[in-house]
Formats: C-alpha cells, structure tokens, sequence
C-alpha cells in the first residue's frame, strides 16, 4: 500500500502559528504557584516547522535550526522532546516507539509569542501521525495541557478564549482578519521573571476577566475597535525589565499603528494596522528607525498545528 501525503518514509511534518495575546489578564498567584488567566489568543502567520521520524524503540532526539536555534535545548527540557515522549508513554505500545524530530524556527525564542509551546503542540501532532496512535482530540487536548499552558492553543489556532492557566480553550465568536506587525526585540525575556515582576507591581491583582469590548471588537471586525481594546497585564513588568520597549511601542504608534502592546510576556511588540499597505509602510519604517532587531508582517486568524506535505 502506497504511503499517504501525511504519513511517509521520510516522516511527518507539520507548520504550527506564532501567537498574539489580544487581551492578557492575570490574577494574584494561586496556591499552586500558577497565576490565573483570562484571556484572548490569536494565532497569527509566523511558523515553525517540526519533523518527526521514526527512531530506535525509546530514543529521543533533536536538532534545530533557524531563529533563535542555539538558544533552544536539545535535551529533555526541549518541549518538543518532552511532547513526543509523554505521547509515547502514555498512548504508545510499550517501549516501542522513538523519534528523530528537527524544529525549523522562525518564531523567536523567549518573544511572548509562544514559540516553544508552538513547538510542544506540532511534535504531539507530528508524532501521532507518524506512530499512526488513535488519540481523540479531547486526549491530545489533556496531553497538551499536561505540557504547558499554551499548548492547548497552539493545537487549535484561530482565535480562542483561555481560561484556569490559559489551558482552557474554546473558539472565540470573531470575524474579519487583521494585519499585524511584529517588532521582535534584541534580547529575549524571561516569562518566569516577567511573572515575578508582575507579582512585584500588583502584589493584590484582582480574579481576571476577558475585557467585554474585546469581545465586541471581534464581532464587529473592525480593526480600529480592536486596537482600542488590546490589554495586557504583563505589560508593565516587560516594560520594567526593558525600558527601551517603551520606545519600540511608542514609534509604531507615531508610525500609524492603530494600537499596539507587548505580546505576553514580551519583549515582541505587536503593532495593529488596518491593511496590508499600512503593514508594508510601518514594517519599512519600524526598520529604518532601528529600535528593534527585526521586523515582521503577519496576518491572523490562522488556523493551528497541521500537517504539511
């Protein structure tokens, strides 16, 4: 029998999205240490790549290349590694199975847009396929939760409201599709320091909530009420940490940017534009000011992890 497009001697690939926190609200710390979250994601078109190929019984492995690929580990703390091997563990046939998986970057590492998570949720989807496992979707939901809380997202793409940890996902009523520019910054940040600060500035942050002119933005479609309504709680402590963001965010929005913040823990900056030209002209200006190491457009929603040919 012939090998289907998906699933190939040469292995499974899948392109997974960047993500853009529209609205991130965080409460004070919770008993377990983790912060509560409501919020709004999108997934925009910015991709990594993850190759999966079949290994010797229990052998795990990985190589990277692209953005950012000697910051990312090649051990077990990859979250790619750590995907592959608790699908292994927990739906494979004994010790059986392995994988040789090879991450293609182009989201940045430690950017607050979710790279590594992108990452977590292409190799449980690529490894799935290339194991021929017969995992339900609601199981590769739990399994994907289980690795991080934006994992979950990165499986289903689009635009989603999270909820508990942000591993609490459901579609979010939308409609239109917006043009983004992304300003990523010279040095990456921290999301656990991020926390900290966050903890340090609203010591008694209040139960959050998704902003309900959010809500209404999407379902309008309308880019300009959408800028209106961006919000991230993050923001501050990112801005503490590197003060030079506040120049980034402040020469998008005298280049024309209709609204703009850090995306989730930062330091990328996402700039909201009403169209493609407006993208072009800020993206071009963003540059020749110089305040941020690369510049990028993207378009959102777009649709998660999925198998490539």
């Amino acid at each position: 029998m012939a090998p289907s497009p998906s699933r190939t001697a040469t292995g499974v690939r899948v392109r997974v999205p960047a993500k853009i926190n529209l609205a991130l609200k965080v409460g004070a710390p919770r008993a377990d240490g983790y912060h509560p979250l409501a919020t709004v994601y999108q997934a925009v078109s910015v991709y990594d790549e993850v190759h999966a190929a079949w290994a010797g019984p229990d052998e795990f492995d990985v190589v990277v290349s692209g953005e950012g690929a000697d910051q990312v580990p090649l051990d077990d703390s990859n979250l790619a590694v750590r995907a592959a091997k608790l699908l292994a563990r927990t739906h494979g046939p004994n010790e059986s199975l392995g994988a040789s998986l090879s991450i293609k970057k182009s989201i940045p590492v430690a950017g607050g847009l979710a790279g590594g998570s992108a990452n977590g949720a292409a190799a449980l989807l690529a490894c799935a396929v290339l194991w021929d496992l017969d995992v339900t979707a609601d199981g590769m939901r739990a399994l994907a939760a289980e690795l991080g809380s934006d994992v979950p997202f990165a499986l289903l793409g689009g635009t989603a409201v999270g909820s508990g940890r942000g591993e609490d996902v459901a579609p979010a009523l939308a409609q239109g599709t917006y043009h983004w520019v992304l300003a990523f910054g010279f040095h990456g940040l921290s999301t656990a320091a991020v926390y900290r600060r966050f903890d340090e500035l609203s010591p008694n942050a209040p139960p959050p909530e998704v902003p309900a002119g959010l809500m209404n933005a999407l379902r309008s479609g309308d880019p300009k009420l959408l800028a209106r309504a961006l919000s991230n709680d993050l923001e501050p402590a990112a801005l503490d940490l590197q003060p030079r963001l506040r120049t980034v965010l402040q020469t998008g929005l005298e280049y024309g940017a209709l609204g703009a913040l850090v995306s989730g823990s930062g330091p990328t900056c996402a700039f909201l534009v009403g169209d493609e030209s407006a993208a072009v002209d800020l993206s071009v200006s963003l540059s020749a000011e110089g305040v941020c190491r690369a510049v990028r457009r993207a378009t959102g929603p777009v649709i998660g992890a999925r198998v490539v040919n």
